[in-house]
């Protein structure tokens, strides 16, 4: 089951960047607050999977599912680069979150 939260809070993490573009130096009310939550989520769901899975492995893919799924969001809804050496860079970090779980 920590897995199933750490990956949730990977997730929430891509949340908190999102809504991090739109906050506006915190003056945009509603996107603070889905800031805010997004990161109390986050964070607390990472906390409960590191009482079983080491933190060094949990912080490293739930940074990694925060970063490839942020990336992913960049592309597909903010029109972000996705050039070929992007995207292989990418799936390299996928497969060392992929990695990780095996070997956890």
């Amino acid at each position: 089951m920590a897995w199933a939260w750490l990956i949730i809070g990977g997730l929430f993490e891509v949340g908190f960047t999102t809504s991090l573009r739109f906050v506006d130096g915190f003056r945009n009310i509603s996107w603070t607050i889905a800031f805010l939550i997004s990161v109390a989520i986050s964070m607390a769901l990472l906390e409960i999977a590191s009482r079983t899975i080491p933190m060094g492995t949990a912080y490293a893919v739930w940074g990694g599912i925060g970063a490839v799924g942020t990336v992913v969001v960049g592309i597909l809804w903010f029109h972000e680069p996705s050039d070929t050496v992007r995207v292989l860079l990418i799936l390299a970090i996928v497969a060392a979150i992929a990695a990780l779980r095996l070997t956890a």
